[in-house]
């Protein structure tokens, strides 16, 4: 009877053990899912730690005005300046652009014309080729997206699948749809689509080939279809750096390049 009593108690002993050995990784879940409201505030957070980003790769460019690849150089200083370099085969320097909300100058090497002039809605399609604001260059070549509109605003749906925060927003008054997924892990925000009401794609992002660059999770592959202007745009980094001192950017032209006036 003792024996049977103990070995009763034995099988109580390591069953208590067991239960109270699951319970911590449920709470470790449970601590990863945090509420949108704090969600957005981080990714915000993480978004303004940059200050300053210079990046190296090749970018990809289809568009109804080009069909192109070139290997590129992007220096930004936020809030307000984009400085992009181009180069063709054997590192030959083939263009190079300044931008900023209100002007730009761009810089034509190989024909030695230097263009410049306000920048109007049409001038980045005239000069870059791209259908794009100035906001939305900054935001895709420094590999973020700006929440500051949704920050006092929740979600019209917020789930979570697998390792992503998922998020949805509807904009009634432009008859479109955001979702927004974003990595539990490091929350790094791996796709962003815009769709119109009747759930077609107007402009869709994923974002890639993640890397830890002081303490701010980057991705190093960027793949734009925007399907609402008929191109694509993909970047390819190679080398990434975030918040290095460097003074104001300037474009170098030479004095006897011809000025053009947009």
């Amino acid at each position: 009877m003792k024996k049977g009593l103990l070995i009763i108690s034995l099988v109580s002993f390591l069953s208590v053990l067991f239960l109270n050995g699951c319970v911590p990784s449920k709470q470790v879940e449970e601590e990863r899912v945090i509420s949108a409201d704090r969600l957005m505030k981080r990714l915000e957070a993480n978004r303004r730690k940059v200050k300053s980003f210079t990046g190296t790769g090749t970018i990809y460019i289809n568009s109804p005005d080009i069909d192109a690849k070139s290997n590129f150089q992007v220096e930004i200083k936020k809030p307000d300046s984009v400085k992009v370099s181009f180069y063709g085969p054997f590192g030959i320097d083939l263009a190079s652009a300044l931008i900023t909300p209100q002007n730009f100058q761009f810089f034509d090497i190989i024909n030695n014309n230097l263009y410049r002039g306000k920048l109007k809605s049409d001038a980045m399609k005239s000069i870059l080729k791209i259908n794009i604001s100035f906001d939305d260059l900054m935001d895709m070549l420094t590999c973020s997206i700006n929440l500051t509109d949704k920050l006092r605003r929740e979600p019209d749906k917020y789930e979570t699948t697998g390792d992503y925060y998922q998020l949805t927003y509807f904009d009634s008054s432009a008859a479109r749809t955001s979702l927004f997924m974003i990595r539990k892990d490091d929350l790094g925000v791996s796709e962003y689509n815009q769709k119109d009401s009747k759930g077609k794609n107007l402009v869709s992002t994923q974002y890639s080939n993640f890397r830890k660059i002081d303490e701010s999770s980057i991705p190093y592959i960027i793949n734009l279809n925007d399907e609402l202007h008929g191109q694509k745009i993909k970047i390819e980094y190679r080398s990434v750096e975030l918040n290095t001192e460097s003074g104001s950017l300037k474009l170098s032209v030479p004095n006897d390049a011809k000025i053009i006036d947009w």
